[in-house]
């Protein structure tokens, strides 16, 4: 049947957890491309042929052009979505993209990325000539400072007065809410609420 295989793609990221990515299934994609390749060349015989004065082949070059679009459609959809999934781990998580997460893609996605990573940087850094960095503060703090507890050792951090802070497992600092709320959408550290 014509845009089975592309249905599976589709299907395949409907079943993933929200904000989740699957494995690019990169065999699967093949074989659509394939197939619209298969029915393109049976399109071009038939429109040839019919120039030559057979008539009735219409309706079948409708059904595979048709088909042709369909897959188009569902193939950009497919790509389309995990675009925008990658654009939002950059604004969650930051501009590394964590290994589980890599590990699923394909090189033309961690390429995507890289460059959008590129052009963000570049946008931020224009923004009003001295840079402003759009990813914090996605929600309006309600204080200045807020308590977190490093759930991994990461080390020392410094904040931007120059204060040097030693980040070990399970200790406790009381933070400037602007500086640590990536580390808090990593998992590095978690906000604690009294």
């Amino acid at each position: 049947m014509f845009a089975d295989k592309v249905f599976e793609l589709i299907k395949d990221l409907k079943r993933s957890a929200d904000g989740q990515l699957p494995a690019f299934n990169e065999d699967l994609t093949r074989q659509v491309l394939d197939e619209m390749r298969v029915l393109f060349q049976e399109n071009q015989k038939e429109v040839a042929a019919s120039s030559d004065g057979e008539e009735g082949l219409f309706s079948g070059v409708q059904l595979r052009h048709a088909s042709l679009e369909r897959n188009k459609r569902c193939l950009l959809a497919y790509i389309y979505n995990r675009m925008m999934t990658l654009k939002d781990y950059r604004w969650e998580i930051g501009s590394v993209i964590p290994e589980q997460v890599k590990l699923n893609l394909c090189e033309e996605e961690i390429t995507w990325f890289s460059n959008y990573n590129k052009s963000l940087a570049g946008y931020m850094m224009s923004v009003a000539d001295v840079g402003i960095d759009l990813t914090q503060n996605m929600t309006p703090p309600k204080t200045l400072l807020i308590e977190i507890r490093c759930l991994m050792d990461y080390g020392e951090f410094e904040t931007e007065d120059g204060t040097v802070v030693l980040l070990k497992k399970n200790s406790q600092h009381l933070l400037p809410t602007t500086q640590c709320e990536h580390l808090i959408r990593q998992g590095i550290l978690e906000h604690v609420l009294t």
